[in-house]
């Protein structure tokens, strides 16, 4: 094998779950099929996925290792951000709550907590190794200890370095049980910033005591766990590295992961096409400098030709030495001999989706059971206004057109308003007459570059109930906003939160307000 096939191993590129190029959602990232086969045949060793169906996704597991070649020495890393369960990202699999949902559990009865951590790791495992993934970017051990943060927030498994070391170690033990390898991210810590490292490069000033005593915590506890790969986080940590994120520095990558915490599997950069990088490093330099400073893998590189020639030629120039790729090499070729050959034909991958229906739909509606929580009286009545707010009410998985935060009040008399971080502020006096049933859907999600309630809800619920027009509340995903929410509102009115934001989450929550299943909710035609 030639040099630059080589190092095109070490290259994660993006593409669309589905086959067409003309369904792709993000052009922007996602490579054009001509040029995604083109990188294939040069040795690129691994993809990142998201869009479509399980269906979509198992056949083009098989195109993408078709492109590659059936060669032992070909085989791909596949993987995907299935955080919270493969039905997260594609549709026909299950999608489970939040992991943060399994904190306050953890707090009280840790052992059953644990055991759930570890139920969601395997059917997150299972699901994703029978339609064709082998590496799961999860779990998020950060520790959400800021509820400001925009971008880990519910995605954490806790808001302690112990709850968050447990829950995600027991996660992992799900799911490299089912012969995938697990990723514990982002390397040393994201979890206390107030800013996205998607928009911009986050600084974490703590003194390095306090990263041993809690960023560092779950990560420990992950590589005991021998957890296959790790990512880097886009952060600047003064303590460590006073010049370089995390990402490109060696005192962090090298010294401090590989040497001083001993961990001898993959190093995988978190995507280096995030503006916390490219905002301030070209990409070839950006890859360069990752794989200088100790990893591996390189994902997602703004322009693949323009990170391969620059590592091409950092071992062309001596600027590393051979035996360092080969140990890159190395660790990716055992990491794939950890994984159990994936089922990624279509037909058969549906039929064992379908098999695991009953017991995965049984755990998701347990998680969900665990983590509603309730006040108030039942019993919502009409007229009156369904006023929803959503992230985008132009791609929003949670709401489609038969969801239950759309039928079940409209069937008790309230017409539905919709609003989204593109509308125009709120006007109250515009509302229609009537009580108001306020259904927010508000959680931390990358590129927003807020938590996504920053106060504004709470006026909202003051202004709504001054007025005496506040018939009920749900908040589906920020525990924070539902905590500074609660405590405004009188015992006896009808009020829900629950971490998931999908469907089944919108049944339970409105359940509990006393709205039981609309006629159509099981979907009609258009």
């Amino acid at each position: 094998m030639n040099l630059r096939r080589k190092l095109a191993q070490l290259l994660v590129l993006r593409a669309s779950g589905f086959s067409s190029d003309s369904q792709r959602r993000y052009p922007r990232w996602e490579l054009a099929n001509a040029e995604l086969q083109y990188w294939l045949s040069q040795g690129v060793g691994g993809v990142i996925l998201l869009g479509g169906s399980s269906a979509d996704l198992a056949l083009r597991c098989r195109e993408l290792q078709q492109w590659a070649g059936s060669a032992a020495q070909n085989r791909l890393l596949l993987c995907a951000d299935v955080e919270e369960g493969v039905g997260q990202r594609f549709e026909g699999a299950t999608w489970l709550v939040p992991p943060l949902a399994l904190a306050p559990l953890w707090q009280a009865e840790p052992q059953r907590a644990e055991a759930l951590a570890r139920a969601y790791g395997r059917c997150t495992g299972r699901e994703a190794q029978i339609i064709g993934l082998n590496w799961v970017l999860a779990p998020v051990c950060d520790v959400n200890n800021n509820p400001a943060n925009p971008v880990i927030n519910v995605r954490a498994w806790g808001e302690t370095a112990a709850a968050a070391a447990a829950l995600s170690c027991a996660f992992l033990q799900g799911l490299e049980g089912e012969g995938v390898l697990g990723c514990a991210k982002h390397f040393p810590g994201h979890g206390d910033t107030n800013q996205d490292s998607h928009l911009q490069l986050p600084q974490l000033l703590h003194s390095r005591e306090r990263l041993e005593q809690l960023e560092f915590v779950p990560f420990r506890a992950a590589i005991g766990a021998d957890v296959a790969s790790v990512m880097t986080a886009h952060l600047q940590l003064p303590a460590l590295d006073r010049e370089r994120p995390a990402t490109l520095s060696g005192a962090v990558l090298s010294q401090l992961l590989r040497q001083e915490l001993a961990f001898n599997g993959l190093i995988v950069t978190d995507a280096l096409v995030m503006e916390a990088i490219t905002n301030h490093y070209g990409p070839g330099e950006a890859a360069a400098l990752a794989f200088e400073a100790g990893a591996d893998l390189i994902l997602m590189p703004a322009d693949a030709a323009a990170a391969l020639d620059a590592l091409e030629q950092g071992c062309i120039t001596g600027r590393w030495s051979e035996e360092r790729l080969e140990q890159s090499i190395q660790r990716r070729q055992s990491a794939l001999g950890r994984c159990r050959p994936t089922g990624i034909d279509a037909a058969a991958a549906l039929a064992s989706l379908a098999h695991l229906q009953a017991p995965h739909g049984a755990l998701a509606q347990e998680l969900l059971q665990l983590s509603l929580q309730q006040q108030g009286s039942k019993g919502l009545q009409g007229p009156g206004v369904n006023l929803i707010r959503v992230d985008s009410s132009l791609a929003c998985a949670p709401l489609p057109l038969a969801a239950p935060a759309l039928l079940r009040p409209e069937a008790a008399g309230f017409k539905t308003t919709l609003i989204d971080g593109r509308s125009q502020p709120l006007n109250l006096e515009a509302l229609a007459p009537g009580p108001v049933l306020l259904q927010l859907f508000v959680r931390g999600n990358p590129f927003r570059g807020s938590a996504g309630a920053d106060g504004y809800w709470a006026e909202v619920v003051q202004t709504l109930l001054k007025q005496q027009k506040l018939a009920g509340l749900v908040v589906y995903g920020s525990p924070y906003l539902w905590q500074e929410l609660q405590q405004l509102l009188p015992k006896n009115l009808p009020a829900a939160y629950i971490p998931g934001q999908m469907p089944g989450a919108q049944a339970l929550a409105l359940e509990a307000l006393g709205l039981g299943a609309a006629r159509h909710e099981g979907g009609f035609t258009n």
